[in-house]
Order: structure tokens, then C-alpha cells, then sequence
């Protein structure tokens, strides 16, 4: 038993764990996040035939956008204390049906207002998954590898948006302008099924978090789960620790709020994921095929750069995976967001100058590439690791309301800001150069390293991280 009295992080150095159950679990997290991508991503390829199927004034083709990120702020608000009280899994069974209730509505509505209530539905599950995934698989991996595993939520995410594009595309070679406009749209949205089905059938082969059933009382489950992953060895480790710092926690958001000791983790929580927002990501997402009209580039081009984008946005997270276990989450960060800057800054500079073209591009695909190894897939790992068990869930929901609220008020100000005359893109771009500049500083004095150390022992320096700040 002398190996229990070692950290656990020094303890997984000598376990082989089980892969086939650390794998199930990895497969949570990417088609959760990949179901967030595709439907944040489907949209775009939909929404100019929606504007002709149901004429759409301006105000009404904004709803169809924003419909989805509504309904992803109560569900991210909801899954905190829902899934802290009948467990991850089962809550993201319901995400799952939400998803595929969503694709079947969305693609069969009569109404315009049927539409809007079926995305709705969909931003419910987005926002609740988005919560859960990086919950879960922090709480399912060991320590050593909590950050690559994590990063695969993000790696979901940036795959869904990628190959949406193309099945968007395929989709609308099937047809006509008006055959688009009367089915094909319908076809897009309802392919969401597909990945739905799946995500669903994992969840019937994983385990519930250990952790989770820890703090429930279920003593046995969770020990039961956690030999099942490592052996007893690291299952009476993991459990020694657990033990400790749940007999010191409370539940709740009034004692995430209150108390001092979580006012770093909290700080941190809300700033980065705000950051990753105000850094412009979704402007880019969301709406880049206006960004390269604006810079003069024609349709077709348009389609390649965001193509590219997409591309881009996919490789360089795997940079995440492979480095935010060796190399850490702070140095990382520091990194991106320095390229984040400059990257900005120079695509603010070239729409002041006039300057388009391959130089643009190369600019705004530097900024993605830094954005997708460090600012996309890190403040989902961060906000995973950095709060006790018994207020994670509640926790993280006050994350993703943060971020999905920031998510809106971006997707709402960038055209208006874009196409204003005293503003303008190279404005625009400028500020988010500034509040990328703004992240810099902040991770520079605010987050701590928290690689290679597992849930409970960062829990113990939470009491610090409240008297340091």
C-alpha cells in the first residue's frame, strides 16, 4: 500500500492503463464537441437559402443565426446543476436526443417560427454538451493525459465545422438555386441525425465519472470505475484524495460566488472564456465569406479561403494535442495569443491599407492556426481542472454561459461594426487585436500551470490560488 502515499500524478508514471475505456471516453468528448461544430457550421451553408425559402427581412435572417446560440445560454445555465445531480452521463443522453430532435425538426418545418424553435432545441444540446464533454472526460482521464484527451472536445469542434463545409457544398450540387432553396436546406440541417445516432450509441458503452459517483456517496461505483481505469492501485489513490477534499467542499453557486478561495478559478474561468470570444473567432466563423467580400475577393474565392480556414483551424489543433501535456497550458497560451496580436493587427492594417489577396489570407489564417492550438482548446481544459469536484459542474456552467453570451454579442456587433462607416473591418479587427493583447496579459499574471497534476491536488492549492489573488 506504500504506493497510495505517493502524489498520484508520480503514481500513473508506473500504471498501464486501460486504453479501450480511456477511448470510449475520448469518443464522448469528440462527438460532442463535433456535433457542436457541425451545427454551429450548417447554419452557414443554409442560412442564404432559408433568406429566399421563407423571405427574410434582415431582422428575421439574423434569428436564423442567433436562434441556436439562445438556446445554448440555458442550456449550458441548466446542465451545471442537471448534470451534478443525476450524473454527466445521463444528462448527455439527453444532449444527444436534442440533437437529433433538432435535425428532424429544423429540416421538416412549414413555418418560419417552427424553424426557430427547432434551432432553439438544437442550442439547447449545444450548450449543454459544451458544458458536460470537458467535465467528463477531465473527470475520466488520468492526470498525465487530462490535456490531450481534453483537447479532443476542441478537436471535435473544429472537425464538425470542417467537413460541414464540404457536405454543405455537396449538398447544393444536387440541385438548382430553387431546389436549394425549396429542399436543400433541409438536407443539410437534417444530416445532423447521422452524427447524433452515433453519439448516442457511445454513450450506452461508457461509464458514468467516477468522481461524479464519488460525490453522490456511491463509494463503491466510483471505486469499482476507477480500477477499472488504472487498477486498485490507482483506484485507492484516487479515492484517498477524493475523500479529502470532499469532506471540505460545499455545493453550489452561492458557494462558488462567496467563497474566497475559489475567486482565482472563478476569475479565471470567466476571462478566458470571454477572451476567446472578444479575440474575433466566430467574426471569422461566422461570417467570412462577407470578411473576403469586403477585401474584394469573389464568391468562388471566398469559398476556397474559408475552406482553407477550416483546414487550418483543423491541423493546428492537433498541435494542442500534441503539446498541452508536455509543453503545458500557460506556455501554450502565452504563445498563441503573442501570434494572436500581430496576426490581428496586420489584418486590421491591410484593410486600411487596401491590401488583399494572399497577404490577407496568410494573415487571418495565422491568427486560426494560433487560435486553434492554444485560445480554442485550452480555457475548456483550464475551466475542467481548476474547481472541486462538487461545484465543477455548477462551475462550468457559469464558464459556457460566459462564452455563449460572449459568443452572441460578437455574432450580433461584428456586421454592424464591419459595415460601418466610422468603424469599419480594420477597426474592428484592431480591437480584436487589442483584447487578444489583453489575454496576453492576463494569462502572464493570473493562470498557473496545471499540467501532469491531477484533479484532487490542484483542488488542494485552491485555498492558495484564493489568498495569492
Amino acid at each position: 500500500m506504500s504506493q497510495t502515499k505517493k502524489p498520484i500524478s508520480s503514481l500513473e508514471n508506473t500504471i498501464v492503463f486501460n486504453r479501450f475505456i480511456l477511448v470510449l471516453a475520448a469518443s464522448v468528448a469528440f462527438f460532442g464537441g463535433f456535433l457542436f461544430g457541425y451545427d454551429t457550421a450548417v447554419i452557414n451553408g443554409a442560412n442564404q437559402l432559408l433568406k429566399v425559402h421563407f423571405n427574410l427581412d434582415p431582422v428575421a435572417e439574423g434569428m436564423v443565426g442567433a436562434s441556436a446560440i439562445i438556446g445554448c445560454i440555458p442550456g449550458a445555465v441548466c446542465a451545471g446543476y442537471l448534470s451534478d445531480r443525476f450524473g454527466r452521463r445521463k444528462i448527455l443522453f439527453v444532449c444527444a436526443l436534442l440533437y437529433a430532435l433538432s435535425a428532424i425538426f429544423s429540416a421538416i418545418p412549414q413555418t418560419f417560427g417552427g424553424f426557430i424553435a427547432a434551432r432553439f432545441i438544437s442550442g439547447l444540446g449545444i450548450g449543454a454538451s459544451s458544458m458536460i464533454c470537458p467535465v467528463y472526460i477531465a473527470e475520466m482521464a488520468p492526470a498525465a493525459w487530462r490535456g490531450r484527451l481534453g483537447s479532443l472536445f476542441q478537436l471535435g469542434i473544429v472537425t464538425g465545422i470542417f467537413i460541414t463545409l464540404f457536405i454543405n457544398a455537396m449538398i447544393q450540387r444536387f440541385g438548382n438555386d430553387a431546389w436549394g432553396a425549396a429542399q436543400g436546406w433541409r438536407w443539410m440541417l437534417g444530416a445532423e441525425m447521422v452524427p447524433s445516432i452515433i453519439f448516442l450509441a457511445v454513450l450506452f458503452f461508457v461509464r458514468e465519472s467516477p468522481r461524479w459517483l464519488a460525490q453522490s456517496g456511491k463509494e463503491a461505483q466510483a471505486l469499482a470505475g476507477l480500477a477499472e481505469i488504472g487498477g486498485e492501485a490507482y483506484a485507492e489513490a484516487e479515492m484517498s484524495a477524493l475523500k479529502k477534499v470532499l469532506t471540505t467542499e460545499q455545493g453550489g453557486f452561492i458557494e462558488l460566488l462567496m467563497q474566497g478561495r475559489f475567486r482565482r478559478p472563478l476569475i479565471i474561468a470567466v476571462f478566458l472564456m470571454a477572451f476567446s470570444q472578444f479575440s474575433g473567432i466566430n467574426a471569422i466563423m461566422y461570417y467570412s465569406t462577407e470578411i473576403f467580400g469586403k477585401a474584394g475577393v469573389g464568391a468562388g474565392g471566398a469559398f476556397q479561403a474559408s475552406a482553407i480556414i477550416g483546414l487550418v483551424n483543423l491541423v493546428f489543433t492537433f498541435v494542442a494535442i500534441l503539446f498541452v501535456d508536455n509543453v503545458g497550458r500557460r506556455p501554450l497560451l502565452l504563445i498563441g495569443l503573442g501570434t494572436q496580436v500581430i496576426a490581428l493587427a496586420a489584418v486590421g492594417w491591410m484593410f486600411h491599407a487596401g491590401i488583399n489577396g494572399v497577404g490577407l489570407l496568410a494573415a487571418i489564417l495565422i491568427f486560426i492556426g494560433a487560435f486553434a492550438m492554444a485560445l480554442g482548446p485550452i480555457p475548456w481544459i483550464l475551466c475542467s481542472e481548476i474547481f472541486p469536484a462538487r461545484i465543477r459542474g455548477r462551475a462550468m456552467s457559469l464558464a459556457t454561459f460566459v462564452i455563449w453570451s460572449a459568443c452572441y454579442l460578437v455574432a450580433q456587433t461584428f456586421p454592424i461594426l464591419n459595415n460601418s462607416p466610422m468603424i469599419g473591418p480594420a477597426k474592428t479587427f484592431g480591437l480584436f487585436s487589442v483584447a487578444s493583447a489583453m489575454a496576453f496579459v492576463f494569462v502572464w499574471f493570473i493562470v498557473k500551470e496545471t499540467k501532469g497534476r491531477s484533479l484532487e491536488e490542484i483542488e488542494t492549492d485552491l485555498g492558495s490560488f484564493g489568498k495569492t489573488f
